[in-house]
């Protein structure tokens, strides 16, 4: 095995801003970026929901679909039964 010289690979320190390097901040900007992000997630979760329910009120559909058409089937032919005699 070859020794090189010593290379560390850690970060360098940070330097230190001067006064005028201090990044400007707008208390309003801040407000209204924190209210555009709160409003995204609120209507990220409201279309999870929407979703959600939309899915279960398929499936509530088409069972009652089945239902309807499994009871149908037997009436008639009951119906049937009852009018030739089957």
């Amino acid at each position: 095995m070859e020794s090189g010289p010593y290379t560390s690979h850690v970060a360098q320190p940070l330097r230190e801003l001067e006064p005028d390097d201090v990044p400007v901040v707008d208390p309003e900007q801040v407000r209204q970026t924190v209210r555009l992000h709160r409003a995204r997630r609120k209507a990220r979760i409201e279309h999870r929901k929407r979703t959600r329910r939309a899915g279960i009120r398929f499936w509530l559909v088409l069972l009652i679909l089945l239902v309807a058409s499994v009871v149908l089937s037997i009436t008639i032919w009951h119906e049937i039964q009852s009018l030739f005699g089957l």
